[in-house]
């Protein structure tokens, strides 16, 4: 039998926001962190889309809707204390990244010396979001 403390439903902080690790469900990879509010989880939840919440724009916004690189929701887990959340997703065009790559991860260091690119570019930023 399933306890109540099991079943815990994420814990929104008190911005009112929940962090969400995004991973590829095929190969595990980690795409990208962002942010959600509950509008955003329950829309996930309801579409299977990916969708967060902007700090910075202060707007719901739907992964995809300006490159066409949208994410489809697997599986959501919920961590042990209920503040971050975790989407598996079938990355659609390839990147996650804004700036052109798979994975927001795309820069490395191997002696903490300086940062390298370790993956390639799948598209140019610029020209996919152009400024309106």
């Amino acid at each position: 039998m399933m306890s109540a403390q099991h079943s815990k439903v994420p814990a929104f902080d008190k911005n009112e926001l929940i962090a969400a690790v995004v991973q590829d469900a095929a190969n595990h990879q980690v795409l990208m962190i962002a942010w959600m509010n509950k509008e955003a989880f329950d829309l996930t939840v309801k579409t299977r889309h990916a969708h967060f919440y902007s700090r910075s724009r202060k707007k719901l916004w739907k992964k995809g809707e300006e490159s066409g690189h949208i994410q489809e929701v697997q599986s959501i887990h919920v961590d042990c204390d209920g503040d971050a959340v975790l989407l598996k997703v079938h990355q659609k065009g390839g990147g996650a990244c804004h700036e052109g790559y798979r994975t927001c991860f795309f820069r490395t260091t191997k002696d903490g010396a300086g940062w390298e690119i370790a993956e390639k570019r799948l598209f140019n930023p610029d020209e996919v979001y152009k400024k309106k």
